[in-house]
Formats: structure tokens, C-alpha cells, sequence
């Protein structure tokens, strides 16, 4: 028995020393390199933000009426529509003008008949000079009747008084046209603002001429406004001050878009990172760290306020000293060894 188990025992160790010699020995898996653009993170001072929400709209905002009394005749544009300075509007009826026009010169003729008449008359002395003063006082008064009946006249054509866009029709063709009734409502999109309201807390460090941060949800794009006016009157209910704020002039920037206005309140410390480093993933956005040794981690991060129109902030996931990494040739995956560009 002992014999034999002896002799199984050598051939195990036979088998095991030939299975040294004769097999590979196991091969290190092999890193993969790529080449990226790195970065230590530090933390900054930012800007605090005092957010409030507001209204794109026109500083020119024009009514359109007639002059006039008179049925439209024609009216070709509609709201949305661009219209050039000087461009026809509305075309008005103008028959109650016409006559007008018709009653003053009937009246002009008459008292350019009356004055020849009484002029010949102070000749022969036969009438006074006072006589011949209120005749020619009413064929002057007659003349500027006829002037102003026609110039009334040339109101029949309601033109545009500016480059602008139709936001608001009132009237139709075959309504009756009433003067300063408006007809149509332009506003001048090359004079953008943005109106909002602050608290009464913060109202105080708000002039005219700061800058302020400006997003357009709807355009994914944020600007920078200049505050041209602060109304020194609270709303008596909310307690809240209108602020305007101008905007550059932006064909892709309408009236009546939703805005967001970021005033600048305060600092704080922020880390911030460049809008390429972040990663989205189902939802979710993570950032390749790289350790010590060089290698590439993904980490998932919570992002803050965008910074500017490239960076952004950091809320959780980062620290100081933290060595990011971005931009890389091949693509980053966990694991690898990155380089700097």
C-alpha cells in the first residue's frame, strides 16, 4: 500500500515538472495608448447668479392708423410679415375727403370771386378797407382749407414708418378705419430688449450699463445684454422692479421668445471644465480622470450653471488636483494610457 502510493506521488511530480518545461508561460495584457489633451483642476472664483426669467420684445414698437375716416380698401400684409420703410400698408376709401376736397374748393371759388369783387369796389371807393380785409381773411382761410382737404387726401395710403414685422392686425379690409384707431402693430426686430423683473432685494446693485448673462432656452444659446434701464418703481403687488435689457441685433432672436437673465451677485468657488470633456451616457455625465500611473478612469460628475459659452461648473464627482483628460486619439476608454497632446 505504501509502495503504491509512493509511486503515484512520483508521477504526479514527473507530470507537473513536464508541464513546466513544455508549456508558455502566461502573457501580460497589453495597455492601450492614446494621446489626449490634460488638465489639473483648480478651483476658481465665479460668479454668483441671481436668475430671473423675461420676455424678448421690440424698444420700437409702432401703431399704424389712419388719418382719415374711410372703409379699407386694402390691406395685403398679415402678422409675421417683413415690411421696408415706406412700403403701402393700407389703402383707404376716401370719400368722405373727396367731398371735403369738393366743399373747399366750391368755398375757395367764392371767395375768390368776392375778393376780385370788393378789390374793384376799394378802388372806386366804394366799399371800406376793413370790408376788404375780411374777404381777403376768408379767401386765405378758403385756400388752407383747400390745402389741408388735400392732404388729407394723400392719407388715403397708410405707408410704413420703419423696417419692422407685422405682430398684430386689428382691422380687416372692409372695416371702417376711424383716425388714430390702430390697424396694424409693427415692432423693429434690429431693437431687441428683454424685459424682467427683480426682487427689491437686489435691485440695488443693478445699473445701467452692466452685463448680464442672457439665455434663450428655445436657441440653446446664451448672450450677453447690456441693462439699459432700471425702473425706479416697484410693482405694487409683487414688489419686483422692471429691468430692460438691450440685446445685439440676432435674425435668429424674435419677439416674444422666453429669457432667462443671470445678474452677477456675488463670487464664489467653482471648479470648471471644458464643455468637451463631458460625456453623456444614458442621461448621465461622467469625465475621464487619469491617476498617477497615467491611466484613464471614467467618473460620473453632477454639472452646475454653464459657465461661458465653453465651460462648465462642476457641482460633484471632481476635486481639486484632480487630473482630467479629453479630445483623445483613439477615444478614451477606462484603462488606458493617455498621454498629452
Amino acid at each position: 500500500m505504501n509502495r503504491q502510493f509512493l509511486m503515484m506521488a512520483g508521477l504526479a511530480i514527473v507530470l507537473q515538472a513536464c508541464g513546466h518545461e513544455g508549456g508558455n508561460p502566461p502573457v501580460a495584457q497589453q495597455v492601450v495608448q492614446t494621446q489626449a489633451h490634460l488638465m489639473t483642476l483648480k478651483s476658481v472664483d465665479v460668479d454668483t447668479h441671481y436668475v430671473t426669467s423675461g420676455t424678448v420684445t421690440s424698444d420700437h414698437r409702432v401703431s399704424i392708423s389712419s388719418r382719415i375716416s374711410g372703409y379699407i380698401r386694402k390691406l395685403s400684409v398679415r402678422e409675421g410679415d417683413h415690411v421696408k420703410k415706406g412700403q403701402v400698408l393700407v389703402r383707404i376709401d376716401p370719400v368722405n375727403a373727396k367731398q371735403t376736397l369738393v366743399q373747399a374748393e366750391a368755398d375757395l371759388a367764392d371767395a375768390r370771386v368776392d375778393l376780385k369783387r370788393y378789390e374793384s369796389l376799394y378802388r372806386d371807393h366804394a366799399a371800406s378797407k376793413q370790408q376788404l380785409d375780411r374777404v381777403r381773411l376768408r379767401y386765405k382761410v378758403a385756400r388752407s382749407q383747400v390745402a389741408q382737404a388735400r392732404n388729407q387726401l394723400g392719407y388715403a395710403e397708410v405707408l410704413s414708418p420703419v423696417n419692422g414685422v407685422v405682430v398684430e392686425k386689428r382691422l380687416s379690409k372692409g372695416d371702417l378705419a376711424q383716425p388714430g384707431a390702430a390697424i396694424l402693430m409693427l415692432e423693429d426686430p434690429a431693437s431687441l430688449l428683454v424685459k424682467t423683473y427683480v426682487s427689491e432685494q437686489f435691485v440695488s446693485g443693478i445699473h445701467a450699463g452692466d452685463k448680464v448673462d442672457v439665455d434663450i432656452p428655445s436657441m440653446k444659446r446664451r448672450i450677453t445684454g447690456v441693462v439699459r434701464q432700471v425702473v425706479e418703481a416697484a410693482d405694487a403687488v409683487s414688489h419686483q422692479f422692471m429691468i430692460k435689457i438691450s440685446l445685439q441685433p440676432d435674425p435668429a432672436i424674435h419677439p416674444g421668445m422666453y429669457a432667462q437673465v443671470g445678474f452677477a451677485v456675488g463670487t464664489r468657488q467653482a471648479l470648471k471644465v471644458p464643455n468637451t470633456a463631458v460625456v453623456e451616457r444614458a442621461g448621465l455625465h461622467g469625465i475621464y480622470i487619469v491617476d498617477d500611473k497615467g491611466i484613464a478612469h471614467y467618473r460620473q460628475v453632477r454639472l452646475g450653471e454653464q459657465i461661458n459659452a465653453d465651460q462648465v461648473e462642476i457641482l460633484a464627482g471632481l476635486h481639486d488636483g484632480d487630473r482630467i483628460a479629453w479630445d483623445a486619439s483613439p477615444p478614451l476608454q477606462s484603462g488606458m494610457k493617455v498621454q498629452g497632446k
